[in-house]
């Protein structure tokens, strides 16, 4: 792990473990900072997967630099691989969850979208353009990106949850409504809903290229992030009287300011644990951090393998029955399970076993 920025591996880490906690709730019931916002607004549990995101744009800018940004069959294949990887793990773990339930060939409501397809159109998509267009035009394509989008919101019905909504009929119509989300009309990691996302990926890429420069010291990168961190929350928190932040339809409000939030938490951590050396108190997130993609797919194939086989009900209702208030019940819960695919991720930490997806 020699030459590495730490700070990425923990900001990557309490990612993964904020998003393995917020989707694994013991009971109906959870504390409102541990729930998506219904609509508009934003709750730290909305935080998770845009975290997520910006990092994975800032590890890509790492990843292609080792390349120096030059397209080459191998690189092009590696790209490719790894984003075909992703889609078709994020579309067995749902195939998992219809052929337990006994539809094996789910043909008409196999879900496409959902958050693993989402991270790689967006990491193959950023890749190819950090590959092929100078850097410089990167920043215009990711406000380009948004400002189109925000144009596609104003005149699509974009702020309203309901079947008038432009982003739901775009998606319905180009993937049927039986390979969407069915809990709401507007599918949270649907199609048209990526290009915002693909503008915050690309944002990661910037401040990957702000946080490595080599021209300058680490603590002088340090502050530059930190002040492009600031710059973007401010500018999200400025616009949201006309562009309500809101996670379901990624808006470019929300994505400006969870960028912005990334950034200053990773520039903070950058001060603290790569520049001051205090690093005994993030071992655990580490651990997440190093084998993150990994660890959130066996979650997930966890979660459908507990929750069917009535694992989870039993484990719940012991606790329930130890713990009167449902909320921190529920929440207990969620950190057991976590803690359970923190144990398989140290062993794979402890060994150096870095399993790459």
């Amino acid at each position: 792990m020699k030459g590495r920025l730490l700070s990425l591996d923990v900001l990557r880490g309490m990612t993964v473990a904020g998003m393995i906690i917020v989707n694994n709730a013991g009971g109906r019931l959870s504390y409102d900072s541990l729930r998506h916002s219904v609509w508009n607004g934003l709750t730290p549990c909305d935080l998770v997967f845009p975290f997520f995101l910006f990092i994975m744009g800032i590890s890509t800018y790492i990843a292609l630099r080792k390349w120096n940004f030059t397209p080459s069959a191998p690189l092009l294949r590696k790209v490719a691989r790894r984003t075909v990887l992703i889609l078709l793990i994020g579309w067995a773990i749902h195939w998992l969850e219809c052929a337990w339930d006994g539809n094996w060939l789910p043909v008409d409501d196999l879900r496409l979208t959902g958050v693993l397809t989402r991270i790689a159109l967006c990491y193959g998509m950023a890749s190819l353009l950090a590959l092929y267009v100078s850097h410089r035009h990167l920043p215009v394509i990711a406000a380009g990106l948004l400002v189109g989008y925000a144009l596609m919101l104003w005149w699509g019905n974009g702020y309203q949850a309901d079947e008038t909504n432009l982003l739901g009929q775009i998606d319905r119509m180009l993937l049927g409504a039986g390979h969407l989300y069915r809990k709401s009309s507007i599918d949270p990691e649907g199609l048209v809903g990526t290009l915002p996302a693909l503008a915050h990926t690309l944002i990661g890429v910037g401040c990957g290229h702000i946080l490595l420069r080599k021209e300058e010291t680490l603590e002088r990168r340090t502050i530059r992030l930190f002040v492009t961190g600031f710059l973007l929350l401010a500018g999200g928190y400025l616009l949201i009287e006309a562009m309500p932040l809101n996670k379901r339809i990624w808006s470019p409000t929300f994505t400006l300011a969870t960028c912005g939030a990334a950034a200053l938490l990773l520039a903070t951590l950058t001060y603290y644990v790569d520049l001051l050396g205090r690093r005994d108190w993030c071992r655990c997130f580490e651990v997440f951090g190093v084998n993150p993609l990994f660890l959130y797919v066996l979650s997930e194939v966890g979660a459908i393998v507990v929750g069917k086989t009535g694992i989870k009900e039993a484990v719940y209702t012991q606790l329930a029955a130890l713990i009167s208030n449902p909320y921190l019940a529920s929440t207990i819960y969620s950190l057991l399970f976590t803690a359970v695919m923190a144990a398989a991720g140290y062993v794979l930490y402890r060994k150096k076993i870095y399993i790459k997806i």
